[in-house]
């Protein structure tokens, strides 16, 4: 068994220091037509070489729009809470030196870090498939970060706009704390999921909750955007841990450590255990021609060698046309070894090692796309409901976003090897 080399995460002396990686479920490694500018399937935050963190501090209670609107216009960052047409609080924030800050969202403007679309799920993510309305905010969260080990990362709902404002309407759930602190949500919210034991082997998924604007950690609302908030959830914190899911209502992001991604297998690791299995030349026992898992920049095409599997039973065979049971049903086959019928589907490697809870063997595939990976990985993600539309969940695979579905959402492969 390989394990992730020392070499390849240290970094010479003058590299900045890392917080940690968003990494965007649904993506192998890259988006579809390429990772581009701030556009990308993973973003890394490093320590700023000055610190951008805000901190709140003055707070004004504003009877006119006028008023409100010279506060906002101050060049400071702020935050408005629209009480009714003539009552609105706005809370000034001002530097931070200790702190820093990075927005995720839709919108492509220059706060903007990290710019998240809609992600399709499926393996159909190219350009025919437009959004037509996104759901995602345009300025959807920060992650503001300690400048100081051990580099603490905590996340908040909404991100500061081109004026450096955040506004929240009339129609926006929010309200004063007991302690006078105004408080609020983001129209679809933003939902974090903390793992339990982390994001290893033993990880078992946490609860969904939702994050406030300034951090708090509330239950979730009745749907999505729901005026009403959920109840206070007191011994919970906005801090992201190794494994978060942040969600963020058409995007899901997984939060990776500094030091979690310095134990997690790497790329190369990944492409030394597909290299692993297509040396032990894997068979089709039908055809008996041998079999071979593409490279990781051909993951998109499916190839002549690529292997098969029958995924109610796990046999992995080389493509062939027969096993039919009707027209309609047409990816119903019976497997040739075991006659049991069900879909059978090209095997795509996981490419994206952000996504592996270990550095194990790929031996298992999500049903029904076909992704392979780690069997704690394959069992990790199968069993992890996450947010889709408005108030449903569901387990999807990592890779491609598919809805998960048989009996455990995934299969233990089973291969031939070669006969000679």
């Amino acid at each position: 068994m390989f394990s992730p080399s020392q070499e390849e995460h240290c970094a010479p002396n003058k590299e900045p220091v890392k917080y940690g990686e968003l990494v965007v479920l649904g993506y192998n490694g890259s988006l579809p037509n390429g990772d581009r500018g701030r556009r990308k399937s993973r973003f890394a935050l490093y320590k700023r070489p000055k610190a951008n963190g805000v901190k709140p501090s003055t707070v004004h209670v504003i009877s006119t729009p006028q008023a409100s609107k010279a506060i906002s216009c101050k060049g400071q960052h702020s935050i408005s809470y629209t009480l009714s047409r003539n009552q609105t609080v706005v809370v000034e924030y001002t530097h931070d030196k200790d702190t820093d800050m990075f927005q995720v969202g839709r919108s492509t403007e220059s706060p903007i870090d990290f710019v998240v679309t809609d992600t399709i799920s499926g393996t159909q993510n190219n350009d025919e498939t437009q959004i037509t309305q996104s759901t995602i905010s345009r300025f959807a969260c920060r992650i503001v970060c300690d400048r100081s080990p051990p580099y603490t990362a905590r996340i908040f709902a909404a991100g500061f706009d081109s004026s450096k404002n955040i506004f929240l309407g009339e129609k926006a759930a929010k309200w004063k704390n007991p302690d006078g602190h105004m408080d609020g949500l983001t129209t679809n919210g933003v939902l974090v999921m903390h793992p339990k034991g982390g994001f290893t082997e033993e990880s078992k998924p946490g609860v969904w909750r939702e994050i406030s604007v300034c951090g708090d950690v509330y239950t979730l609302r009745e749907t999505r955007s729901a005026q009403q908030r959920g109840k206070l959830v007191e011994n919970e914190t906005n801090v992201l841990q190794d494994g978060s899911l942040i969600d963020l209502c058409g995007a899901t992001l997984l939060w990776r450590t500094a030091d979690g991604l310095f134990h997690a297998p790497t790329q190369k690791h990944i492409e030394a255990l597909r290299q692993e299995i297509n040396a032990a030349r894997p068979q089709c026992p039908v055809g008996l021609n041998t079999l071979a898992f593409p490279s990781i920049n051909r993951k998109d095409v499916v190839e002549e060698k690529q292997p098969w599997a029958y995924l109610s039973c796990g046999h992995v065979h080389g493509y062939h046309n027969w096993g039919h049971r009707s027209d309609t049903e047409a990816n119903e086959r019976e497997c040739p070894m075991c006659r049991t019928v069900g879909p059978y589907v090209p095997l795509w490697l996981g490419c994206e090692a952000g996504f592996y809870v270990d550095a194990g063997p790929p031996t298992h595939a999500f049903t029904p796309c076909g992704h392979v990976c780690s069997e704690k990985s394959a069992k990790y993600w199968s069993q992890i409901p996450l947010p889709h539309g408005t108030h449903a969940f569901h387990a999807a695979c990592p890779f491609c976003a598919t809805q998960l579905s048989g009996e455990h959402n995934c299969i233990k492969l089973i291969f031939q090897g070669p006969i000679d």
